[in-house]
């Protein structure tokens, strides 16, 4: 199969008919009838999985991944490359914003190139002066810290070689921040400078941003780990420092000045830096902690492909389809 487009659902059910109509347009006159579409129902609490498997039934070359609950998106897009079987895997949001005829330029820079990935980066961050503002330092602050160099703005669609695919695939982490493992994944990767579309309010908010953050820092480094160190060692520097100067006051004068007020300022530095330290060593711990378990960091309900529905238990072509399950039930429902 030459072309697999894979995308997520969720609060999709607005998008996808539109979604469908446009991406197999966009396939056919790139690859003629040789593709096929995966989209992965992340839990959606609308009837997104069932508009998708109506597609599925009326379209054989749907796929419909369905994961027993909402695991995220960066989750649920992995699952989706996982289940793609194409030589080029085109990955996009199904939400409109990221438009389906962009598969035309992006397969032409792929060529044109001869990269393994072309992937978007936005002209313009779309959203509110806030949204552009924290997106942007979001991105320096990551760059500082973890030394990646990450480009700014980049957006989810991007066109996708197979071997790079089978390489980012090997990426099992349950810690994800898919972003910074699509640049350190390798391999020559370009940009392609694209305009996307506002349709909807962003669904992360301040904290959750933080929160992005701060697990994308932890992932990628341990430059905060260090950073302990050497402001535990500055600040041992320094107390070293004070303490010769009081001994000097004490055997020149021979008294030493009270100072109730810093030393309880000092304790107060000292004992919210040390509980601040604590917070920092516990985020690794606890990503220590997730990966050790080896969870899966999703679980697939079923895999509907052409109208057959067959249980994910890694070998989908050799389970049986849905009314071979029906029947099986009723026979022994007879017996």
């Amino acid at each position: 199969m030459r072309l697999s487009i894979v995308a997520t659902l969720y609060r999709s059910a607005d998008y996808i008919g539109e979604f469908h109509r446009r991406v197999t347009q966009a396939a056919h006159v790139f690859v003629g009838d040789d593709y096929e579409i995966v989209l992965v129902n992340d839990g959606s609490p609308d009837h997104s999985l069932r508009i998708a498997l109506e597609l599925a039934y009326e379209d054989p070359r749907v796929c419909v991944v369905d994961l027993s609950r909402n695991f995220g998106h960066h989750k649920a897009m992995m699952t989706g490359l996982a289940h793609a079987r194409g030589d080029l895997v085109f990955l996009i949001d199904s939400d409109l914003e990221e438009q389906p005829e962009w598969l035309e330029s992006f397969s032409r820079k792929l060529c044109e190139d001869g990269c393994d990935v072309v992937f978007g980066v936005q002209k313009k961050r779309k959203g509110n002066m806030f949204e552009r503002w924290s997106g942007d330092w979001f991105y320096r602050i990551f760059r500082a810290i973890t030394g990646v160099d990450l480009p700014h703005n980049i957006v989810t669609a991007r066109l996708m070689r197979r071997i790079y695919v089978d390489a980012l695939l090997q990426y099992d982490e349950r810690e994800l921040f898919l972003a910074g493992i699509w640049h350190i994944v390798g391999f020559d990767q370009r940009p392609i400078r694209i305009d996307k579309l506002s349709l909807s309010p962003t669904t992360y908010s301040v904290t959750r941003k933080f929160h992005i953050l701060i697990d994308s820092i932890t992932s990628f480094s341990n430059a905060p780990l260090i950073g302990i160190f050497y402001i535990g060692l500055a600040i041992s520097m320094v107390a070293a420092a004070y303490i010769v100067y009081l001994v000097s006051i004490w055997a020149i004068i021979g008294t030493i000045a009270d100072g109730w007020t810093s030393v309880m300022a000092s304790i107060w530095l000292i004992g919210g830096m040390i509980i601040s330290f604590m917070g920092v060593i516990g985020i690794y711990l606890s990503k220590v902690y997730t990966e050790a378990k080896r969870r899966p960091y999703t679980l697939v309900r079923s895999v509907h492909r052409g109208g057959r529905a067959a249980r994910s238990n890694g070998r989908e072509d050799m389970a049986p389809d849905s009314s071979s399950r029906v029947d099986m039930c009723e026979s022994r429902a007879a017996e």
